[in-house]
């Protein structure tokens, strides 16, 4: 029963959306995966997707499932690249790891228009400018 799950809330973790490079044509941006905590996790799944409502009708990416074997206290880790034309879906990104033998996962999702440059910071860890959910 649910009830007798341990209650393992994810703190200290965080999926950013980075301003890579930018040029007169275009911008490159990446999503990454920063791990604030003082240890390393390990066995990191996360599946992406993006949904919402473009010009009137319902749109749906397909879903990725990206596995990354650690990352390291205070280190981060790039998930995938992120096109400019989903910025106006939902961009969900469900988070497992292990820390000390327990499963932990969480859902971070970038709403409708939620990436944009009044919304940026300079990302910890990367040092880069982007919006970050943690």
């Amino acid at each position: 029963m649910k009830k007798d799950l341990p209650d393992n809330n994810v703190k200290d973790i965080a999926i950013a959306v980075a301003l890579e490079r930018e040029s007169s044509e275009s911008k490159i941006w990446y999503v990454y995966l920063i791990n604030l905590k003082k240890e390393i996790i390990e066995n990191v799944l996360i599946t992406s997707k993006g949904y919402g409502e473009k010009n009137g009708e319902q749109v749906k990416t397909s879903v990725l499932r990206h596995m990354i074997p650690k990352v390291e206290s205070q280190g981060y880790a790039l998930i995938e690249p992120i096109d400019e034309a989903t910025f106006g879906l939902n961009n969900e990104y469900w988070l497992s790891y292990y820390l000390d033998g327990n499963i932990y996962d969480k859902k971070f999702i970038f709403l409708p228009e939620s990436i944009i440059e009044s919304n940026f910071i300079k990302l910890p860890v990367l040092n880069k400018p982007g919006v970050m959910i943690l």
